[in-house]
């Protein structure tokens, strides 16, 4: 339980004082010094951005909020985070703060990273079903030769698992990646490059056409293969919360949170989506703009399933499950200013931090499944957004 000392300043309208005092709180309890998101910094150093930007002209500023403590039990997590949130949609930060209280007065998520790997797919076209069949029988020895070539390539990225799928004269290859601490994308794309030239080259059975990308691989979408593999990481995330926890901090009970769940989840199915949850892109996206991460992967990492049961001592059993976590701690945007400090503010920063970060983006959307299941179980959603979400 969160001792009064560990607690975040909650404020629900912005003041100059109450800036000052979480200021001072992140500096006190994070030991982390943001110049850049805090003390409003000027960013002239130009050349970070090369990699990250064309055609340059200023930086969009959008409002950034803290929750916490969250805590966590995990693999590589443990302890009190207070995590970064970069949004304009007024509600969000309050809801993902009181699934954090609940949550922390509880004891704390339990958040596990199962699974990493990142794909790409490239397909190639065959004049006929037996040319792809020879190509097929020479390909599949190859494996030791392209993971040399992967070694050759990149320093970081490893080929764990090659797959093919046969559509016709289309062969589409699934070449699976450990990435390391990055989320990988460019790194997978480039050591597939360098397999693909190896293989035109080499096959005694040329392809009449081959692309680097078939779209297979669920890059930036959300697919039916998401719940049978995993892209990035794979992240479970559960706890148990009390009945007078339920009742004191999120203000509903256990039996309306678990009927919201399955009526909620009947109505998911009918709708046709890929998964079964509240709202993982809100505090994923919000996550993923503070900390540099590619945006555009909430389209895959926002799917995933949600469960809600009562237990039979009264108590509420929550999980989530996402197995498309594209996130890094190396690589793309997070050495930008303002991102490097923010994931330094969860100690997130750098190598050796991947699988953490992975799992503090499972605590923090079973939090925000807590808190809006809560909110629309007891009638509170319209209410919420009325208060924090419009301009008086």
């Amino acid at each position: 339980m969160p001792s009064e000392e560990n607690t975040l300043p909650f404020e629900p309208e912005v003041s100059a004082d109450g800036i000052r005092q979480r200021k001072t709180f992140l500096k006190n309890k994070t030991a982390t010094h943001a110049p850049y998101l805090i003390e409003n910094k000027i960013f002239d150093d130009f050349a970070v951005l090369n990699g990250n930007i064309e055609n340059y002209i200023g930086m969009t500023r959008v409002p950034t909020g803290v929750i916490g403590p969250l805590h966590i039990i995990g693999s590589s997590a443990q302890g009190d985070f207070y995590i970064p949130l970069a949004t304009s949609e007024g509600a969000l930060v309050a809801s993902y703060h009181r699934g954090a209280k609940a949550c922390s007065i509880t004891g704390g998520i339990t958040s596990i990273c199962l699974l990493e790997g990142v794909q790409r797919s490239p397909v190639f076209k065959f004049e006929n079903i037996a040319d792809l069949g020879l190509f097929v029988a020479w390909l599949l020895p190859q494996v030791d030769k392209l993971k040399e070539i992967v070694g050759q390539t990149s320093r970081f990225a490893k080929l764990t698992d090659i797959k093919i799928q046969i559509e016709g004269n289309h062969l589409i290859i699934t070449l699976e990646y450990h990435t390391g601490d990055a989320a990988g994308q460019n790194m997978v794309t480039i050591c597939t490059d360098a397999i693909c030239q190896y293989i035109v080259e080499q096959c005694p059975t040329k392809p009449t056409l081959w692309f680097i990308e078939g779209n297979y691989s669920g890059d930036k979408k959300a697919t039916a293969l998401s719940f049978t593999n995993v892209r990035g990481k794979k992240v479970t995330a559960e706890i148990v919360l009390p009945e007078e926890i339920v009742n004191k901090v999120l203000k509903t009970t256990p039996e309306l949170m678990a009927e919201y769940w399955r009526s909620s989840t009947i109505g998911i199915i009918q709708s046709g989506a890929i998964g079964a949850q509240g709202h993982y892109a809100n505090g994923l996206a919000a996550l993923f703009l503070a900390t540099g991460q590619d945006v555009a992967c909430v389209a895959e990492a926002a799917t995933g399933i949600t469960r809600m049961e009562l237990n039979k001592d009264g108590s509420l059993y929550a999980s989530v499950t996402l197995p498309n976590l594209v996130v890094g701690t190396v690589g793309g945007g997070t050495h930008l200013p303002t991102q490097r400090e923010c994931l330094e503010m969860m100690d997130c920063y750098g190598a050796g931090k991947a699988r953490k970060f992975a799992e503090i983006c499972g605590a923090l959307v079973l939090a925000g499944e807590l808190s809006i299941a809560a909110a629309l179980s007891a009638g509170h959603f319209t209410q919420a957004h009325k208060k924090f979400g419009r301009k008086k």
